[in-house]
C-alpha cells in the first residue's frame, strides 16, 4: 500500500469527531474496566496502517533471535492501545493499529515471524517483557530509571507537549501550574514530571497542583475536554493527534519540549535479543520502510537515522 496522505493532512476531515478520541473502543487483555469505560466508536480506524507485507525475512538477523522468541513462530508484543497515533484500536475494538504497530509488524517480517501485538495497560508491560511478551513497543521514553529494569533499542524521537481547551480559557501557564489540575497517563514520564511539579508547589507553600492520572490516554484527553482537568501533558505526537481528534476543542500550549528517544523494550541483559532487534530496526531504516511508515501516520518529524542499544534519553 502506498503511503496515502499523511495524518497531518487528513486529521481534520477523515478523523474528526466531537469529543470522541482515537482508540476509545479500548479493552485490555486483562479485561480492565478502565478500558471498557472508554468505548466511543471513533472513526480513527480509517487509517488502517502501512502495508509491510513486502518486507522480506533477513536470515542473518533472524538467526540472532533467542529460542524463547522463535519457538512458537510469533513475535509477541505488549502495547497500550490507547495512545494514538502510535498504538490504538481499530473500529472493531480489537485490532491494534498505529505507527508503532506497523513497525512491530515490519520487525516480525524481518525475523520471519508472525506479529502478535497484544493490548495491555501501560504500567504492566515492562514487568512482563521476557515472560508474557517478547518485546514491548508502546511509546516508551528511554530513561535511566527504566534502563535499570529493561534494555531498550531506540526507534523514534518524541518530546512532550501540553494541551488545553481552545483559547486557554483557564489561562494556564506551564511555568506556574500550582493550583491547577493536570491530566497525565499512569506510569509515563509526564506523570513523573507532573508529580515533581506538585511537590515543588507544596514545598514552596503554594496552592496544591492536583495530578489526575488515568490508565488510558483517551481518558486523559477527555478529562480536559470535559473540564475535569485544566491541561494534559503527553508525548508530542500523541498530543497532536488527540488535538486533531477533538474537532477544535483543544489546542497545544507552548512548544514541544524535552525531545528524547523512545525505544523497544527487551528483557534486561538479553544481549542476543538486543542485537537482533537493533539490526532489524536499522535494516528498516536503511531500506526506507521505516520512514514510509512514519510518513503514512504523519509523524516523520520523529524519525531517527541510527538505532542504538541502551542509550539513555530523559532523566
Amino acid at each position: 500500500m502506498e503511503a496515502k496522505k499523511s495524518l497531518k493532512a487528513v486529521a481534520a476531515c477523515a478523523l474528526s469527531v466531537a469529543m470522541l478520541f482515537a482508540g476509545a473502543a479500548c479493552g485490555t487483555s486483562d479485561g480492565s474496566d478502565d478500558a471498557a469505560s472508554s468505548d466511543s466508536g471513533s472513526k480513527s480506524s480509517e487509517l488502517t496502517g502501512y502495508d509491510v507485507s513486502s518486507v522480506r525475512k533477513d536470515d542473518d538477523i533472524a538467526k540472532l533471535l533467542p529460542d524463547y522468541v522463535t519457538k512458537d513462530g510469533k513475535l509477541t508484543i505488549g502495547m497500550d492501545t490507547s495512545y494514538a497515533p502510535a498504538e490504538f484500536l481499530a473500529e472493531d475494538g480489537k485490532t491494534p493499529v498505529g505507527f508503532d504497530v506497523d513497525i512491530a509488524k515490519a520487525l516480525a517480517q524481518v525475523f520471519g515471524l508472525e506479529a502478535d501485538p497484544e493490548t495491555a495497560n501501560f504500567d504492566s508491560i515492562i514487568p512482563s517483557v521476557g515472560s508474557k511478551y517478547d518485546i514491548g513497543i508502546s511509546s516508551f521514553t528511554v530513561t535511566k530509571e527504566r534502563l535499570e529494569a529493561v534494555d531498550f533499542v531506540s526507534h523514534f524521537d518524541a518530546g512532550s507537549a501540553w494541551a488545553v481547551k481552545k483559547g486557554n480559557p483557564n489561562k494556564i501557564d506551564t511555568s506556574d501550574l500550582c493550583g491547577k489540575k493536570v491530566a497525565v497517563q499512569t506510569a509515563t514520564m509526564q506523570e513523573t514530571e507532573a508529580n515533581k511539579i506538585a511537590k515543588q508547589c507544596e514545598a514552596d507553600g503554594k496552592d496544591k497542583l492536583e495530578v489526575i492520572s488515568s490508565k488510558l490516554q483517551t481518558d486523559v484527553t477527555t478529562n480536559v475536554v470535559t473540564g475535569k482537568a485544566d491541561v494534559f501533558y503527553a508525548d508530542s505526537p500523541v498530543a497532536g493527534y488527540a488535538i486533531a481528534q477533538t474537532d477544535g476543542q483543544l489546542e497545544m500550549l507552548g512548544k514541544v519540549e524535552g525531545v528524547a528517544p523512545e525505544g523497544i523494550v527487551i528483557k534486561k541483559g538479553d544481549s542476543q535479543m538486543d542485537e537482533a532487534v537493533q539490526k532489524a530496526v536499522q535494516k528498516l531504516i536503511d531500506d526506507g520502510t521505516y520512514l514510509k511508515i512514519l510518513k503514512y501516520w504523519g509523524v516523520e518529524d520523529g524519525a531517527i537515522e541510527t538505532s542504538e542499544i541502551n542509550t539513555p534519553g530523559a532523566e
